[in-house]
């Protein structure tokens, strides 16, 4: 039989897009009248969705959620002009997605971020070759932690079983849930410390990531 296949979270994990995100969060709140938010907030507000997210900059601001509908449109809408010119891809992890293909391991991606967005940004930093399945938010009824995203993953790598590996408590606990190895990523937007996360291992560097990869099968 081929190699576990690896299935990849993507803010975070493999990329770093809160440049993007914030760049349009915040033309949609400045449009409302509303204060700009930093980085170092926006960060803070990544994981479980677009949606999620534009409900918790509303409530930092203390807007009214009945407006949360049209904000959220508004922000998918903008973010979905220009969702990657300000990302970049984590140092390392294009070689070792290089490797993980080496080594014949099929790789997939299952991400919060809406799947259109996800899609539209992999063909941008040219990174949509690598991933066999991709699944995002709107695919199913669910966002992770649940683990059906992950799972519908697997599925359409045909295979039960993976290494996950992400960056956040959110990817902790579906990978827990899901019953995977999780392989965590410690240079992304994760919010307590890292030991504290249910883990298989843990990397600050994509050049082990391979060999981290290799000792789970």
């Amino acid at each position: 039989m081929s190699p576990v296949p690896v299935i990849f979270d993507l803010d975070g994990t493999l990329i770093d897009s809160v440049p993007d995100i914030a760049f349009a969060l915040n033309a949609v709140f400045t449009e409302a009248g509303q204060e700009a938010f930093d980085l170092a907030t926006v960060t803070s507000f990544i994981g479980n969705g677009l949606p999620n997210l534009v409900q918790k900059a509303m409530l930092a601001r203390g807007m009214d959620l009945a407006g949360h509908p049209q904000m959220n449109a508004a922000m998918q809408a903008r973010y979905r002009e220009d969702p990657s010119s300000r990302t970049r891809i984590y140092p390392g992890a294009l070689a070792a997605l290089d490797q993980l293909q080496a080594q014949g391991r099929k790789l997939g991606l299952c991400t919060n971020k809406p799947e259109e967005a996800a899609r539209l940004i992999l063909d941008q930093l040219n990174l949509s070759s690598y991933f066999a399945s991709v699944v995002g938010g709107g695919r199913l009824a669910v966002l992770k932690p649940d683990p059906a995203p992950l799972q519908l993953c697997m599925a359409e790598l045909g295979r039960d079983e993976a290494i996950y590996v992400g960056d956040s408590e959110v990817d902790a606990e579906t990978a827990l849930a899901a019953g995977l190895p999780f392989l965590l990523y410690t240079e992304g937007y994760r919010k307590s410390p890292a030991e504290t996360l249910p883990q298989t291992a843990a990397f600050s560097d994509f050049a082990e990531l391979p060999w981290l990869v290799a000792e789970q099968g």
